[in-house]
């Protein structure tokens, strides 16, 4: 890994050129940028049940914020998914517990004892879907880290305790 990522030229002329690169220099390079176009499609057919509702809320939300564009439309479905796969998880776990424990026979008492407890598999992929959606999340300026402008983003305007 290189470092952190880099801000948008939009997001650094928002912050009034932080870094001081000069805001003509960072003007001339926002023209400058690839543009995709503007909206996103409709909601893919094969999303279905909480997949389809956080693609209608995010396809919204990034609309009002102008960030809307065609291309972002399969990372967008990403999202989606990896949402509804961290419900999914979620519930699993909900239903059958955290725990999955392995009973064996016991040859003296002839009862099933408690060998080996472990994570639910469910643990494991609910994390991984739920860092997966972090990741898409954080790519499409939706947590409030990754937002232009956010309180936690700046020591200047971040409350102290």
């Amino acid at each position: 890994m290189r470092g952190r990522k880099p801000k948008p030229t939009a997001q650094q002329v928002a912050e009034g050129d932080p870094r001081k690169v000069g805001v003509h220099r960072l003007e001339r390079r926002l023209e400058a940028e690839a543009k995709g176009s503007r909206g996103l499609p409709k909601c893919p057919p094969h999303l279905k049940g909480l997949a389809r509702k956080a693609w209608r809320f995010w396809a919204e939300e990034l609309a009002h914020m102008n960030l809307d564009c065609r291309p972002d439309a399969l990372m967008l479905e990403g999202a989606c998914i990896a949402y509804q796969a961290a419900i999914d998880a979620y519930e699993t776990i909900q239903k059958q517990g955290p725990l999955v424990a392995k009973r064996i026979l016991d040859p003296e008492t002839n009862k099933l004892v408690v060998s080996n407890v472990k994570p639910h598999p469910a643990v494991a992929q609910g994390n991984a879907a739920w860092m997966l959606l972090k990741g898409f999340c954080s790519e499409f300026g939706l947590s409030p880290v990754s937002r232009p402008g956010s309180p936690s983003r700046n020591p200047m305007t971040a409350r102290t305790s």
